[in-house]
């Protein structure tokens, strides 16, 4: 899900529907999510053979995200390239980082460490922008990092995950360039592309757009706990652990390098989602066509976790500061 799908311009006041429906799809999107892994859970076999289609439903969320930019989601760049910059080198310095820690820490399998990493080296989360909103965070510096964290995924993802996860598993980074510039940025552009071509006609279709991102992200989960169903009874509580150890302390030290930098509470806050939240989507089909289904079970477990913990967290923030008047 993008901003504009979900919430209204970051110079609006935040009263109207549009609040509401951004808090919709925060708390509609986790328990759908969570619907579907149990569904993949329960009936492993209704999935059987659909591991292959998980890239090409990845590709259908990221060209619904490209549907929803527009130029104005890169003048951010321009016009505050300090504050961009330095998100997106917290968000692939920390998270990369903290998934090695904590596979390390945690003495996880080979899969699952090379899971976890992976979802620590994947770009912004598709949700953080809604999330940002509703803590009454800077709107448009979250667009701005998650956009180009997305764009620059290709050259930075597949070289982290070598690096870091290379001890655990082998990892063929110059297939995996081909394979985000597939799934992620060909989709990306494709959208974008038709936004620009035929944005009359998109902008009548994007209140559904996040909801059909959320129906196809609930069936990557579905296919991926399926994969790997049989493991998950004794695995499952370690990879929650670390997953709820790898997004707390994202968010935490995201919040924190808004802070020191002294980039201003609402940037501090977009910082904290935009490290904190990944697209675990991303990660889920790397990991499937990488490594292994039971790789791919910490991205699923991700994709439900950092929703609510997202959600919690924005209405924590939100109760502690006003509503800013502008982005």
């Amino acid at each position: 899900m993008r901003a504009e799908q979900t919430i209204p311009h970051p110079a609006d006041d935040g009263t109207s529907g549009a609040d509401q429906a951004a808090r919709r799809a925060v708390t509609v999107f986790p328990v759908l999510v969570l619907a579907a892994g149990a569904v993949g859970l329960a009936a492993p076999g209704a999935f059987e053979g659909w591991g292959t289609h998980v890239p090409y439903l990845l590709g259908v969320v990221m060209f619904c995200m490209g549907l929803t930019m527009t130029p104005l989601d890169f003048q951010g760049v321009v016009k505050r390239p300090w504050a961009v910059a330095l998100g997106l080198v917290a968000h692939y310095v920390i998270m990369p980082g903290l998934g090695w820690l904590i596979a390390h820490g945690l003495g996880l399998s080979p899969q699952l460490a090379a899971g976890v990493i992976l979802v620590g080296c994947a770009p912004s989360g598709t949700a953080s922008n809604v999330v940002t909103y509703l803590a009454r965070g800077d709107v448009a510096l979250s667009v701005s990092v998650a956009t180009v964290s997305t764009v620059l995924a290709p050259l930075v993802t597949p070289p982290l995950t070598l690096l870091l996860a290379g001890e655990y598993l082998p990892v063929d980074a110059g297939s995996m360039v081909t394979d985000i510039l597939k799934t992620v940025l060909l989709p990306v552009l494709g959208g974008l592309a038709v936004r620009l071509l035929f944005g009359g006609y998109v902008d009548r279709v994007l209140g559904a757009l996040p909801w059909l991102s959320a129906l196809t992200v609930a069936a990557i989960v579905a296919i991926v706990v399926a994969g790997s169903a049989a493991a998950i009874k004794s695995a499952a509580a370690l990879v929650f652990l670390a997953v709820f150890l790898h997004n707390g302390l994202g968010l935490a030290l995201g919040y924190g390098a808004g802070k020191v930098a002294r980039l201003g509470p609402p940037a501090s806050r977009a910082m904290a989602f935009e490290v904190g939240m990944q697209n675990s989507g991303l990660a889920a089909s790397l990991a499937t066509a990488h490594f292994s289904p039971l790789a791919a079970l910490p991205s699923a477990v991700f994709s439900v976790w950092h929703n609510v913990s997202g959600a919690l967290v924005a209405a924590w923030m939100a109760r502690r500061s006003p509503r800013p008047s502008g982005g």
